[in-house]
């Protein structure tokens, strides 16, 4: 009878075993996919406020040169201004990001300049918080102009430039909202999971193209724009309740952390990023759960204010939406970063475009 002279391992360390060299692979990985953004040519949409300023600060000092698109041809400049003291190149376009005719131009005019664009970040955002029974089809339709129409375009004009130097990295800022279906943001969920779906059917195909495409999955966050966010139903309780919940650090991650995060992950060429514990954990339950975390959502949803018909069908901006409650002590946190991110309502607010994100 023949015997053996070793006993095989026992589970757990072969797991354990697995894990390392799971662990080792992905270091090798992010190693290998590294890049330095010194010299780095970096396109980041609706970057004159709220989280694409941010991510611009962020870029300029490591030493990459931005290219600032928004509308806001003032903020732009202001944004401009204050990034030309890390001492690299500052470029503005004044750009409807929903319009595929001026994406077109504006990459054009920055192939001019910079010869390269080496980093795209799909950043704008627009959000309208409210009832589903108060949006109509023009609210879906603008959120999938902004959140899936024009990173689809900017995405195409840049492509044949990346894959002519045979590198690049694409950045979507989807949201949370994009993993799983929270009431009140019917519209902005809808094209979010669209630029969802986009991003990582984008990653798999570019990879063979040296281009990372990483999918940016933030929960709340504080820039500021919950003051420029939109408002259907009964504007002013829905606007106090978003404010709360997008100032409380139980709730929310600071802009300043979200950007760093978002570079990093650009940075290595990550596939998925998922901002805040409180995102992840959603997801995962979702994930796992699905038909309990729908329940829980539902009953979340009955306590959130009802339908208001006639007035609750208009659009209304967090700053026309002000009560007792927003601004208060209780939305201190988010409201103190509103000037610092260049949120704070003009004299004449001439766009529709928020920056706004659950994230």
């Amino acid at each position: 009878m023949r015997g053996s002279s070793h006993s095989k391992f026992p589970l757990p360390v072969k797991i354990a075993a697995a894990g390392i060299a799971a662990a080792a692979f992905s270091y090798a990985l992010d190693r290998y996919r590294r890049i330095d953004f010194s010299g780095k040519t970096v396109l980041i949409s609706g970057a004159s406020r709220g989280l694409g300023l941010e991510l611009a600060r962020r870029f300029a000092a490591q030493r990459a040169n931005v290219v600032l698109l928004a509308r806001d041809h003032e903020r732009l400049t202001e944004a401009a201004h204050e990034l030309k003291k890390y001492g690299v190149e500052i470029s503005i376009h004044q750009c409807d990001v929903t319009q595929a005719q001026e994406a077109r131009r504006a990459v054009t005019s920055v192939i001019d300049e910079f010869k390269s664009i080496d980093i795209l970040v799909n950043n704008a955002g627009i959000i309208q918080v409210g009832p589903a029974e108060n949006m109509n089809r023009d609210d879906y339709a603008d959120a999938l102009a902004v959140h899936f129409w024009a990173p689809l375009n900017r995405t195409a004009e840049v492509l044949p430039y990346m894959k002519g130097q045979g590198s690049g990295r694409i950045v979507n800022i989807t949201s949370i909202g994009g993993k799983v279906a929270v009431p009140h943001l019917a519209p902005y969920v809808a094209s979010k999971f669209a630029l969802v779906g986009f991003s990582e059917a984008m990653r798999a195909e570019l990879i063979k193209d040296g281009i990372y495409v990483t999918t940016v999955v933030p929960g709340l966050m504080r820039t500021g724009s919950h003051i420029n966010a939109f408002f259907k139903g009964q504007h002013q309780k829905e606007f106090a309740l978003f404010s709360i919940a997008n100032a409380s650090p139980l709730f929310s991650t600071a802009s300043e952390r979200a950007a760093w995060q978002i570079v990093e992950a650009c940075r290595y060429g990550k596939a998925e990023l998922i901002i805040t514990p409180q995102a992840r954990l959603l997801h995962l339950a979702n994930s796992l759960f699905p038909n309990i975390t729908a329940e829980v959502l539902g009953f979340i949803s009955r306590a959130l204010p009802s339908t208001r018909a006639g007035e609750g069908n208009a659009l209304k901006r967090g700053w026309q939406s002000h009560s007792f409650m927003a601004p208060s002590v209780l939305t201190r946190t988010a409201d103190r970063v509103i000037r610092r991110n260049q949120e704070e309502p003009r004299a004449a607010p001439h766009t529709n475009e928020s920056n706004v994100y659950l994230k």
